[in-house]
């Protein structure tokens, strides 16, 4: 029997779709990163994006000049009128735009504490030093104990937690992942990793193993967005019901392909093509050169994070 136009979930089986994603991030006008990035990456794999605003960049596709945060109440509202509706298997959390909006991020994550959490630390060095010092402080006593998975790059991540660091030569990327452990994240995700040969690492670990790695050739190219495309990418992976390992693999190399195909819509910065994958191919020989798994690592279970305030 055909179902009435009308019906609803009460009267039939639900429909299968894509899972549903949550990411909170900045409004991004030039489609470089923020909530823009986010969206494409998580609808790129499959998933259906619930993008909650947390504020909006003025930025071009070299460099933010300005943010303009949302009031708390409305990124509160935005997200639990979705949650409240929606069944969502993942949440990214992005850039904020003030301790306030971790502050409701944090509740809404401890709400719903058998969501994994995901959370992507970008690049702060645009703003001013004491908001800096303001959201980073925040963003360890509040969102850190909520977070399942830490992504940042090795140079972000290591300013933030380990500020004193005084050993010889750069913290290892496990070192990092010591000092996340101390605010309850229990794994952490390190990109650009340098290595010799014009290669970078992005790193996998816990405080008690490096679990997977993904090594690239540098592409000389100054890319913007990469970060939120991969976190964006991991979240939608695991909120498909990939493993961890599996998920990261499967990032990698999306985000590699995104980059290989990216492309310069202004006079900056090179962006992600984040839908790459959708373009015609020139060459059906090409198919054979595609890159291989980048992670080895066998999979282990991402586990809720756990609420600690």
């Amino acid at each position: 029997m055909t179902p009435s136009p009308l019906s609803t979930p009460e009267d039939d089986e639900a429909v299968a779709g894509p899972v549903c994603v949550m990411t909170f991030n900045a409004g991004d006008a030039s489609g470089a990163g923020g909530l823009t990035a986010d969206i494409m990456a998580i609808a790129a794999v499959g998933g259906h994006p619930l993008g909650v605003v947390t504020g909006a960049y003025a930025r071009d596709s070299t460099a933010i000049f300005d943010h303009f945060p949302f009031d708390s109440d409305a990124v509160d509202e935005q997200a639990r009128a979705a949650l409240e509706d929606m069944p969502v298997q993942a949440i990214k959390v992005g850039f904020a735009g003030s301790p306030e909006n971790l502050a409701v991020i944090a509740e809404i994550t401890a709400d719903y504490a058998d969501v994994p959490v995901i959370s992507y630390m970008p690049d702060l060095s645009w703003w001013r030093d004491d908001l800096i010092d303001q959201y980073l402080d925040a963003a360890a006593e509040l969102l850190l104990p909520q977070t399942s998975v830490l992504v940042g790059s090795h140079s972000v991540l290591w300013r933030w937690l380990l500020p004193e660091w005084a050993g010889s030569g750069n913290p290892t990327p496990r070192e990092l992942a010591i000092a996340a452990a101390e605010h309850g994240v229990p794994y952490l995700l390190v990109t650009g990793v340098p290595l010799p040969d014009q290669h970078i690492d992005n790193v996998l670990t816990s405080a008690q193993a490096v679990l997977a790695s993904g090594r690239f050739e540098r592409i000389e190219a100054t890319f913007t967005g990469a970060g939120d495309t991969l976190s964006a990418t991991l979240t939608a992976l695991v909120a498909s019901g990939c493993d961890l390992g599996e998920a990261l693999g499967e990032a990698l190399s999306y985000l590699d392909g995104s980059l290989e195909c990216g492309f310069r819509p202004g006079m900056g910065h090179v962006l992600p093509d984040r839908m790459f994958w959708a373009q015609p191919e020139d060459d059906p020989e090409d198919d054979e050169s595609s890159a291989a798994d980048p992670t080895d690592a066998a999979g282990f279970d991402l586990p809720p994070h756990d609420t600690q305030h």
